[in-house]
């Protein structure tokens, strides 16, 4: 929910800014977010391009198959990260 307190003298003004890291960045959550033991299997690291083209391809898409697209994109990732 937005909640915005409107002034009666003036116009309000919004302002979206968007921030997205380097294509090649290596995106992961935070390691004092997460345990040590989850981190790799539950959270695992994604090239930041990578995810951000398979989430173009199934944004659309009911959960449960994006969510398996995700998971079969470890791997692949994984040995991008391994190499760089």
């Amino acid at each position: 929910m937005h909640r915005v307190v409107a002034q009666t003298d003036g116009n309000r003004m919004s302002i979206a800014s968007f921030y997205n890291p380097g294509s090649d960045a290596v995106i992961s959550p935070a390691p004092a977010l997460v345990k040590e033991e989850e981190a790799g299997v539950a959270y695992p690291k994604f090239v930041f391009e990578d995810y951000m083209k398979l989430y173009v391809r199934h944004k659309f898409e009911a959960k449960e198959p994006r969510f398996e697209a995700f998971k079969s994109m470890e791997t692949e990732t994984s040995n991008r990260i391994a190499i760089a």
